[in-house]
């Protein structure tokens, strides 16, 4: 895990177009064997972009136990998203993604109970020792709680599990200065892009990647943004996030994701079927917008 570097894709959970929306485990191996052959470098199932509030406790071990038996063989790291706001559940997730095979796991900050940094650091603590990896993921907008810098840099030097960072705060002076003070950590920590938007600006003060949305449907230019800006090609880098910027936007702000990146993948035939309740599917007119910019995506490429 200390070489992970590149374009990892937070996978969406296909369901079937049943009365249950039943997980479409046959999809979900599809997926994987997209990715594997797109050079995306990590999966990152039952995320939030795979619905995972909504998934039961069996459905998240079947997906995450199909993304790691078809992912065998491949070049491609495993790391599920185990946060929770139960610090018993998250090392429960955490614990059984180990047992499983998983590379890594994405821990989200406990959300809505929104608890002291001291009841960050007891939570971690706990997660520490399963000895699995883990990435920090900070998301306030999901979660009500913004990590500062200091926290993230206490985490990283008490807690040797943790060995990187999904920023998804869109504060580029915090991003900076983590990377800067934990450079001096001795060891590798990581920083990834939660944003697809930001992750030139973010790469440039020294981030390794992304963990993107945008990949379940452009995995091989999300690699491509990634691989020319660490080949120091960054006329290519800048053009691409140039492209893709209007489109990345869209997906976060037409409607709470995953609605807008399942409905593309649908209207391109990916056929992952709709969110489960209490999202619902994104309107005629947004869609229209969504397609639009992907369109300008395409030419771009062609041109």
């Amino acid at each position: 895990m200390k070489s992970l570097k590149g374009s990892v894709v937070a996978l969406v959970t296909p369901f079937n177009d049943d009365s249950e929306q039943s997980v479409n485990l046959e999809k979900v191996a599809e997926l994987v064997r997209l990715h594997a052959n797109c050079n995306t470098a990590a999966i990152v199932p039952c995320s939030t972009t795979g619905e995972s509030p909504t998934l039961l406790r069996e459905e998240w071990e079947a997906v995450l136990s199909t993304v790691i038996q078809e992912a065998k063989n491949t070049n491609l790291k495993i790391i599920p998203a185990t946060g929770s706001n139960s610090t018993r559940e998250a090392v429960r997730l955490t614990e059984r993604s180990a047992e499983l095979g998983a590379d890594a796991c994405l821990v989200v900050t406990p959300y809505y109970n929104r608890p002291s940094p001291e009841g960050i650091m007891a939570h971690f603590q706990e997660l520490d020792k399963v000895g699995i990896p883990l990435i920090l993921y900070n998301a306030p907008s999901r979660t009500g709680l913004d990590l500062s810098t200091n926290l993230i840099v206490q985490l990283s030097e008490k807690f040797p599990s943790i060995m990187g960072l999904k920023a998804s705060n869109g504060d580029l002076d915090q991003v900076t200065e983590v990377i800067c003070k934990t450079s001096k950590l001795g060891r590798q920590f990581s920083v990834f892009s939660g944003d697809d938007s930001l992750t030139l600006p973010i790469l440039s003060v020294g981030g390794v990647g992304v963990i993107s949305v945008a990949a379940n449907v452009i995995p091989l230019v999300m690699d491509d943004l990634v691989a020319s800006f660490m080949r120091s090609d960054l006329n290519q880098s800048r053009a691409i996030m140039h492209a893709i910027h209007q489109f990345c936007r869209a997906l976060v702000k037409l409607d709470s994701n995953p609605v807008p990146i399942k409905s593309i993948m649908n209207s391109l035939g990916m056929n992952v079927g709709s969110c489960r309740k209490p999202l619902v599917d994104l309107s005629k007119d947004k869609a229209d917008i969504l397609l639009e910019e992907l369109r300008l995506i395409t030419n771009h490429q062609e041109n």
